[in-house]
């Protein structure tokens, strides 16, 4: 006998039982085993859960600590997936947030269905995700590319943010004369280098060999092998006009020696969206969460705090 349940993310879970067992065992006690299992099922659920999760067009991997507290999203880099996250998630499940992260379409375990709508947009896919989890109100915080996906969430969906936090992006933005500045920033010289040399500041380079080893392995393996990531459209046409309508409580980080985002990039932004906060990240560069976590951790964890 196959005791089929699903756990608290909704995922189909199977408890088997022999038929010898069935018989011999009667029903007190197969009933018995069934809340066993059941139990063991909500502990598991409570402590956390991962898998795929079957949205329109795809089917996407994420991880979620679970918990009673409020849901922190994270959306990852284009040089990176789910798993860049590991110096946040025991930092932010640690203060109670119920935390989750995710591989955007194209990047790491998720699998994008070539009959359904490709290749969709990164705001869709993530509100799909939510309502997949039963999430109705959450934190979102996206670095790099994935600040892409959160600036045109918060213009889309504005009423299911409890704050925003967008770090070392250069956002989407459209505008003619912000696109002359990022191509005066990203030279051909520039986008030749390799990934950790325009992502990884010198400090972290050189006092963290270990550190950027991991990274770059992180990095390597964010992507199938067999093909580029899809080029996901927006919902929206991002401007800094359109950024100006945003009410949403929002944070802005960038590192001192992001070459892509370096601060006066950020402060475009911070000037744009009405009562946003701005932090530069010390000796770091265009990946501020990995090259200084406990910095990062602790002005994330302080500005949701309050909202």
């Amino acid at each position: 006998m196959t005791v089929r349940m699903l756990n608290m993310s909704g995922s189909v879970v199977y408890a088997s039982m022999s038929i010898y067992s069935r018989r011999t065992l009667g029903p007190a006690l197969i009933t018995g085993v069934v809340l066993v299992c059941a139990v063991a099922l909500t502990a598991q659920s409570q402590a956390g859960a991962e898998g795929l999760a079957d949205l329109p067009g795809v089917r996407l991997w994420f991880t979620d600590s679970g918990g009673a507290g409020a849901a922190v999203v994270f959306v990852h880099a284009a040089t990176g997936s789910s798993r860049v996250w590991e110096y946040q998630r025991p930092a932010f499940s640690a203060r109670g947030y119920r935390v989750i992260t995710y591989d955007r379409r194209g990047y790491g375990r998720s699998v994008a269905d070539p009959s359904g709508a490709q290749p969709g947009t990164g705001a869709d896919d993530l509100n799909a995700l939510m309502d997949h989890l039963k999430i109705d109100r959450f934190h979102l915080v996206g670095t790099a590319a994935g600040g892409f996906v959160a600036w045109d969430y918060a213009l889309s969906f504005p009423r299911r943010l409890r704050s925003l936090v967008v770090a070392n992006s250069i956002g989407g933005v459209q505008d003619p004369e912000y696109q002359e500045t990022l191509r005066l920033l990203r030279t051909p010289e520039f986008l030749a280098m390799p990934p950790d040399m325009r992502e990884l500041g010198p400090s972290y380079r050189a006092s963290n060999p270990g550190g950027a080893k991991r990274w770059r392995e992180l990095e390597q393996t964010a992507r199938p092998a067999s093909a580029q990531p899809p080029a996901q459209t927006f919902r929206n046409r991002v401007t800094f006009a359109l950024l100006e309508t945003i009410a949403v409580p929002t944070l802005l980080l960038t590192g001192d020696a992001d070459m892509y985002a370096p601060p006066p990039i950020m402060r475009m932004f911070a000037a744009r969206v009405k009562g946003s906060q701005a932090v530069v990240v010390p000796e770091a560069g265009h990946s501020a969460y990995w090259e200084q976590p406990e910095i990062f951790n602790r002005t994330v964890l302080d500005f949701i705090a309050k909202h």
